[in-house]
């Protein structure tokens, strides 16, 4: 099953999103923040108590193939291993390119929708 998201501008407003999803008893485990700035990837995701792409979701082949790759291609790898098709990963990592985060839940129930 593919993964659902929400795209925000704001981080405020995705850190809210978090707490809304949780409050729904959404897992931690399967919540997700994705930019295109790792520093702010990592501050959104300690701020919101949510996770980012890993090692853990990575598979080893890509986790070594990242080392390589320009942070465009590293992103949409990385927005694959979480599920998304490769031609709405590429749509995606456009997203994050514009400034954009994107809050992604894995395992969401069925017809569940980010709000």
């Amino acid at each position: 099953m593919q993964p659902i998201f929400k795209e925000f501008h704001n981080d405020q407003d995705v850190i809210e999103a978090i707490q809304s999803l949780k409050s729904k008893n959404i897992n931690e485990d399967d919540i997700y923040i994705i930019t295109h700035d790792e520093d702010r990837t990592d501050r959104i995701a300690d701020n919101a108590e949510a996770n980012t792409i890993g090692l853990d979701e990575e598979t080893l082949g890509t986790a070594a193939r990242n080392i390589f790759r320009k942070k465009g291609d590293e992103l949409r790898a990385k927005l694959e291993e979480l599920g998304f098709e490769e031609y709405h990963a590429e749509e995606l990592e456009e997203k994050l390119d514009e400034g954009k985060v994107l809050v992604v839940v894995q395992n969401a129930p069925e017809g569940f929708d980010i709000y």
